[in-house]
C-alpha cells in the first residue's frame, strides 16, 4: 500500500491536522531554531557571568594580597632603615594607618631568623628566602592565614592575612562565591564553605593569584534558566503547536462534526419513511446549514418522483395485465372456433387439422396464462404448472383413437422466460401429437431436469420417437418443426432411440 493510499484512507480530521502541520512545519522549524538558539546563548552567558563571579573572587584576594605586600615592604623598608632595635614598633606605627593591611607581621634577617613580630605569628620557617624586591606567598602553616613574604633591604617581612579578612574582601567584590579554596599544592585554606547539600549545583573553577604560587578554587552557583524564561524562549514554539491544534480543533467543530451528523441523518434515511429528520442545529456556518437544506429539497423531489413513479408502474402493471388478459382470452376464442369449425368439418383429414392447430393455439393461452399468473412475482414462468396442464389439454383434445393415451410427467420447479416457455410449449405439443397420433397405444414421458444453475433439460420419450425413421410420411415435416423449436433455444436436438433431449435456459433456483 502506497503513502497516497495510506493517506486517502485517513479521516478528514486527521489530514487536516496533518495538511496543516506540514504548511506550518517551516514556520515551526525556523522558530524551534530560533528558540534552541535563544536557549543556548542564555545558557553561555549564563555560563560567563558564573566564570566572571568565580574571577572577581580571585581577583578580590589578588588584589587583598598584593596591598598587603606593597605596604608590608614599605612599612617594613622604613622601619629597618633606622635599625633593628625598635623596627616592628615603628613598622606596626606605618602600617595603623594604611587601611584594610593586616597588622600581623614578621620581621626576619636575610637569612630567615626572626627579628621581631607583630600580633600572632606562626611558625614561618617553611617560606622560601626572598631577594629584595621578590614576592612569595603560601598558605601560612598551623593557621588559617595567607602568608606573605617579600624581601626588603636588610631583611625581609613577612605578613598573615586571616582567613576573614579574606573572607571579606571577597564578599566586597560582590562575587557570589558559595565555596573557595586556596592552596599552594601543599596545604589549603577553605576561605568560604560550600552549602550543605549543594556541592554538586556549583561551577567550580581555578584561578592562579600573587605570583603563581597560590591557586584560587572558586565554586558559584550555577545560574539556570528558569521555567518561565525557558517557556518565553519556547514561546515561539509553542505558538506554532498552538495554531495548528486552535486550527484542527475550530475546523472540526465548525466542519467536520456538522457534516458527520448530517451524514449520519442522511444515511439512516430509508425510502418509504415520513420524511428526513435533518438536524437543526449543524452550527454557525451557514454553507452546511445550505447544503443541509439542499438535501431536503433534493429528497423531496426523489421522494415526490418516485411515487409518480409508483403511481405509473402500477398503471403500467395494469396494462399489461389487462393486455395478457386479453390475449389469453383471444386465445381461447380461436381455440373455440377451430373446435366448432373443426366438428362440422367434412373430412377427416379437415378435423385432424382443425384440431391440431386448436391444440397449438391452446398451448400458446396456457403458455400466457403462466405468465399471467407469475407477472406478480416476477420470477418468470415455472415450467411444472405449464406442462401439467397442457398435458392435461393435450389428452382432453386427443382424437379417438387416441383417448387412452398415457402421459406420464416427471418435472423439476424451474422457471424461465416467456419465450423459451412458448418454445417448450410448442415442442411438448408437436412431440406429444405426433407420439399420440402415431403410436397411441404406448406411453409417453416427459421430463424437465435442472442440470446446472441457469440450465434445465427437457426429454421426451416414446417409442415413436426414432432418429432418421422413414417409415412415417410426417417424419420428415416433424423433424423440420422440432429442429426449428430446439433453435429457438439456442440449442441442439439430442435424438436418441426413443428419447429426445434439448438444453433450455432458465432461472437460477431461489
Amino acid at each position: 500500500m502506497t503513502y497516497a493510499q495510506r493517506f486517502a484512507r485517513l479521516p478528514t480530521a486527521a489530514k487536516l491536522l496533518l495538511i496543516l502541520t506540514a504548511v506550518l512545519l517551516p514556520v515551526g522549524l525556523g522558530l524551534t531554531l530560533v528558540g534552541q538558539t535563544g536557549i543556548r546563548q542564555a545558557k553561555l552567558a549564563l555560563d560567563a557571568q558564573s566564570q566572571e563571579q568565580s574571577r572577581n573572587a580571585g581577583r578580590a584576594v589578588e588584589s587583598l594580597i598584593a596591598r598587603n605586600a606593597l605596604a608590608i615592604r614599605l612599612a617594613a623598608n622604613s622601619a629597618l632603615a633606622e635599625g633593628t632595635a625598635g623596627a616592628c614598633d615603628r613598622a606596626r606605627r606605618t602600617l595603623a594607618i594604611a587601611p584594610a593591611v593586616a597588622q600581623s607581621f614578621e620581621l626576619e634577617t636575610i637569612a630567615g631568623q626572626p627579628l621581631c613580630s607583630a600580633g600572632e605569628v606562626a611558625n614561618t620557617g617553611d617560606l622560601p628566602v626572598v631577594a629584595p624586591g621578590d614576592i612569595q606567598t603560601r598558605v601560612a602553616p598551623g593557621s588559617d592565614a595567607v602568608a606573605v613574604r617579600t624581601g626588603v633591604n636588610g631583611g625581609m617581612a613577612t605578613a598573615l592575612i586571616g582567613v576573614d579578612e579574606i573572607r571579606t574582601a571577597v564578599r566586597q567584590s560582590g562575587a557570589a562565591a558559595q565555596s573557595m579554596v586556596i592552596h599552594d599544592r601543599i596545604r589549603a585554606l577553605d576561605v568560604v564553605a560550600p552549602p550543605p547539600g549543594q556541592s554538586y549545583d556549583l561551577a567550580i573553577s581555578e584561578w592562579p593569584i600573587g605570583d603563581g604560587s597560590l591557586e584560587t578554587r572558586v565554586g558559584v552557583a550555577k545560574a539556570r534558566i528558569s521555567l518561565t524564561e525557558q517557556i518565553m524562549l519556547l514561546l515561539p514554539v509553542l505558538m506554532w503547536i498552538l495554531a495548528a491544534l486552535i486550527a484542527w480543533l475550530l475546523l472540526n467543530r465548525l466542519l467536520i462534526r456538522p457534516l458527520k451528523r448530517l451524514e449520519r441523518a442522511v444515511r439512516g434515511y430509508q425510502p418509504g419513511d415520513d420524511g428526513l429528520d435533518l438536524p437543526q442545529n449543524l452550527g454557525p456556518s451557514a454553507e452546511i446549514q445550505e447544503l443541509r437544506d439542499a438535501f431536503g429539497r433534493a429528497l423531496s423531489r426523489a421522494d415526490e418522483s418516485e411515487r409518480e413513479m409508483s403511481v405509473a408502474l402500477d398503471g403500467q402493471r395494469r396494462l399489461v395485465r389487462e393486455v395478457h388478459h386479453r390475449v389469453k382470452n383471444n386465445l381461447q376464442v380461436v381455440a373455440s372456433l377451430l373446435n366448432i369449425h373443426g366438428r362440422n368439418a367434412e373430412t377427416t383429414a379437415a378435423r385432424a387439422a382443425y384440431a391440431g392447430i386448436s391444440r397449438r393455439v391452446g398451448a400458446l393461452s396456457i403458455v400466457h396464462r403462466n405468465h399471467y399468473a407469475e407477472m406478480e412475482e416476477s420470477r418468470g414462468v415455472s415450467l411444472r404448472p405449464l406442462i401439467s396442464e397442457l398435458a392435461a389439454e393435450l389428452r382432453a383434445s386427443a382424437p379417438e383413437l387416441a383417448r387412452a393415451v398415457s402421459i406420464d410427467l416427471d418435472v423439476d420447479t424451474v422457471y424461465t422466460t416467456q419465450d423459451v416457455a412458448v418454445a417448450v410449449a410448442f415442442l411438448v405439443t408437436e412431440m406429444v401429437e405426433f407420439a399420440m397420433l402415431n403410436c397411441p397405444q404406448d406411453s409417453i414421458e416427459v421430463s424437465i431436469r435442472r442440470t446446472s444453475e441457469l440450465t434445465a433439460r427437457l426429454t421426451i420419450s416414446s417409442p415413436v420417437l426414432v432418429p432418421e425413421d422413414g417409415d412415417i410420411p410426417e417424419k420428415v415435416q416433424f423433424e423440420r418443426i422440432v429442429s426449428g423449436l430446439a433453435k429457438q433455444l439456442r440449442s441442439t436436438l439430442d435424438r436418441k432411440l426413443g428419447r429426445y433431449s434439448v438444453d433450455l435456459p432458465a432461472f437460477p433456483p431461489a
